[in-house]
């Protein structure tokens, strides 16, 4: 039965088109027989010239068919034919002077040896550079100074210069590449304290920036550390301890109390609360029995349970999560393109200014060449747009994060700053602002019918359907233990009911707008519903269908109560206080009961008797006026509506796996305040994004002018880059610490 919704069975087709695949390592790509797919783990990509890099020197090799480097993953995703295998694929990153390692495999390519020996060379550098300045300013052994600011080069360069040359053979000019340019012209003019000051700065930058990233990184590690390694599993009469892989689907495993639960299953014996906080963000335990669903990474309480495993251990709902939060790193924000645009031509362009500083005003108009070449090599410096290009990623990877830790679950970059714009939502009534479990609260049985043959012939109908409502009703019938069999030839009738016979008659049950449709309606029928919708109850309607031998009538009524989320006006207040404008409920239940249920939660406007087209209207219509709507369902119901939404937000995705893939948010949690919790965060997001995005501009802009006016020296340009950096890095990451709603 269907009053105002559609069988979920009709619909789940409509469904986003987000599909989930599990994380793997290599494996075969069902759209292209003989396509593989290897993801490595890079250690020492820490800024877009290390990204170019790799681009550089997967896509010429034959037989790579896609490049997806995912710089705060330190990861790189490869498409290709099996003529290409990993081992090839490490190779190729060898030469860019970046390590790899398979994803997954035991070996790491981070080498804290190399890391150790990097820290210990940026030190040297600073010590040798600070002699250096000391010795010159107090005329001390000028050879000495000279001597320090060389060492401090050598200290600092080391690791530079190798990455310098390997870009000028792959003909690209990276950041290495200016900097590099940038102190050979500096002692080429006997500025040595200038040269060692820049080597010092700029390892010490590259030093702090790749610091700075791992803190970003172990962000998201810290989601992978949820759930542990080995589970006990059950085998005869005694529990094993083995690795998860190990446990297949139907095991049973015990968790002891204070235990993290390994996999996803349902509980079979004993009881217990459970911290759910990991993957739903909920801040009290929540008590567990037999039946009742459990999920891996959440905490078990005082109790001991054993569990029946529903998804292998790379199918659970945290692994799902943890692999669309990397995934969604990959997905560019509007923003992030545009700084991408802009940085490909800004340095190129930079340089080529530099370039005729160096030689127009000397030929031209007969300048100083030293001052000419001394104010060339600092536009070289400008040219880096290292802060730019890393103010993005950061701010977005740290956002995702965030909000993944409170059990809000984003699906990309581009759709964490459209949460930020959103200005009005449209929301569903059923699971939304209801609870979703309604159950019959009164039979009104007409024409002589009793309550139980009403009861009959709605649950004979209804034991088709999944719909709410149809669950409603059969689980009342069978309360009452009223005995029904199962109606032939049922019919769904979208929005409106359904139909079937019964004992060789024609019956329906619908909503009220049917009972117009099929011109069943009376005065006294309209009176009771009335008085019905206005107590804010749903009704369903049972009768005969209308034929050739019969005009058809009404045979009852059943009213249907779904309780409003105790939080629900709660949540729609804060929704406010974020910024919403416009709170609308589309519902396919009637216009009194939805007008009701939406005077109550605080909503702004109520439409009701609502087909699922007539829904994306609705939406459509509120982006004519809003342009930034959300849509708030279940994510299978109401699916076409929150397609044509900017975004579609799915609440309670912790126990469908279908609401994490459809939906461009999917709340774990049935929380709908986590909904403005989110807009806040996106809100927040956008803010940093642009702010640091300015500071970066206004920075470099600033220092063009000061390096033409030749107020800016070599070591204040660097200073100033490597400053910039550290600090949209550092407001970045204050999104980590974001406070909740």
């Amino acid at each position: 039965m269907i009053t105002g919704h559609t069988d979920k069975h009709e619909e789940s087709c409509c469904a986003h088109d987000h599909s989930v695949e599990a994380p793997k390592k290599i494996a075969l790509n069902p759209e292209a027989e003989g396509t593989f797919e290897t993801t490595l783990r890079i250690a020492g990509m820490d800024c877009a010239d290390e990204v170019e890099a790799l681009e550089q020197v997967f896509r010429p090799l034959k037989g790579v068919r896609e490049v997806r480097v995912n710089l705060m993953g330190g990861k790189v995703t490869l498409v290709h034919d099996q003529s290409v295998t990993p081992d090839q694929l490490i190779g190729a990153v060898a030469t860019t002077g970046m390590k790899a390692a398979r994803d997954g495999a035991d070996t790491h390519p981070d080498l804290e040896g190399a890391k150790r020996m990097r820290q210990f060379s940026v030190g040297i550098s600073g010590v040798l550079t600070g002699l250096g300045l000391l010795a010159q300013w107090f005329k001390i052994l000028p050879l000495g100074a000279d001597i320090a600011f060389a060492g401090a080069i050598i200290a600092g360069g080391w690791f530079v210069v190798p990455k310098a040359w390997r870009a000028l053979r792959r003909f690209a000019l990276d950041m290495n590449v200016l900097m590099t340019i940038a102190v050979v012209g500096a002692l080429a003019i006997h500025q040595w304290s200038e040269g060692a000051a820049v080597t010092f700065l700029f390892a010490l930058s590259e030093l702090l920036e790749a610091f700075s990233l791992a803190r970003a990184r172990k962000s998201l590690q810290s989601l992978m550390q949820l759930t542990p390694e080995t589970a006990l599993l059950k085998t005869g009469s005694d529990f094993q301890e083995v690795p998860v892989e190990q446990v297949a689907i139907g095991g049973i495993i015990a968790v002891k109390s204070g235990s993290r639960i390994p996999l996803d299953g349902v509980v079979t014996s004993g009881e217990s609360s459970v911290n759910q906080a990991p993957i739903t963000g909920e801040s009290m335990p929540v008590e567990k029995k037999p039946g009742d669903a459990v999920f891996a990474g959440t905490i078990n309480g005082e109790g001991s349970l054993e569990i029946r495993t529903t998804k292998g251990h790379a199918d659970t709902t945290i692994a799902k999560i943890i692999h669309l939060v990397e995934e969604a790193q990959s997905q560019k924000a509007p923003s992030q393109r545009f700084v991408d645009s802009f940085a490909r031509y800004y340095t190129p362009s930079v340089m080529v200014a530099a370039l005729l500083v160096m030689l127009a005003p000397p030929l031209l108009f007969g300048g100083d060449w030293l001052a000419w070449f001394y104010r060339g090599l600092v536009l070289l410096v400008i040219a880096c747009p290292c802060a730019l290009v890393i103010s993005t990623p950061v701010s977005v990877v740290s956002g995702l994060t965030a909000m993944a830790r409170r059990g809000v679950l984003i699906k990309g970059g581009a759709v964490l700053e459209a949460v930020g714009k959103l200005r009005a939502l449209a929301v569903d009534k059923t699971g939304t602002i209801t609870e979703g479990k309604p159950r019959v609260t009164k039979v009104i049985a007409l024409n002589s019918k009793t309550e139980a043959e009403i009861l009959r012939i709605a649950a004979a109908i209804d034991t088709h359907s999944e719909h709410p409502l149809a669950r409603a009703v059969v689980a009342y019938a069978n309360e009452k233990k009223v005995e029904f069999p199962r109606g032939e030839n049922y019919v769904a009738k979208s929005g409106r009911g359904a139909e079937a016979m019964i004992d060789g008659h024609a019956y329906f049950v619908g909503n009220h707008r049917s009972t117009h449709e099929l011109a069943v309606c009376s005065p006294e029928i309209e009176r009771q519903l009335a008085e019905l919708e206005t107590e804010a109850q749903s009704v369903v309607i049972v009768g005969h269908k209308p034929h050739a031998d019969c005009k058809g009538e009404v045979l009852g009524i059943l009213a249907v109560g779904d309780a409003i989320r105790e939080n629900a006006a709660q949540a729609i207040a804060l929704l406010h206080r974020a910024g919403i404008q416009k709170i609308v409920m589309l519902s396919g239940d009637n216009q009194r009961t939805a007008s009701a249920i939406a005077k109550k939660a605080g909503i702004d406007e109520a439409h009701g008797d609502l087909l699922p087209d007539q829904k994306i209207e609705w939406v459509r219509t509120m982006l004519g006026e809003f342009r930034h709507v959300g849509m708030i369902g279940d994510g299978v119901n109401d699916a076409p509506a929150m397609a044509v939404a900017t975004v579609g937000i799915a609440m309670g995705g912790a126990g469908t796996d279908t609401a994490i893939e459809t939906a461009d948010l999917a709340l774990m949690q049935d929380d709908l305040s986590k909904v403005a919790e989110a807009i806040q965060l996106g809100r927040r997001t956008v803010g940093i994004i642009k702010f640091n995005i300015g500071f970066a501009l206004a920075l470099k802009a600033l220092f063009l002018l000061l390096a033409l006016a030749g107020h800016a020296s070599l070591w204040m340009a660097i200073a100033a880059d490597t400053g910039a950096t550290l600090l949209v890095i550092a407001n970045a990451l204050r999104l980590l610490g974001t406070r909740r709603a």
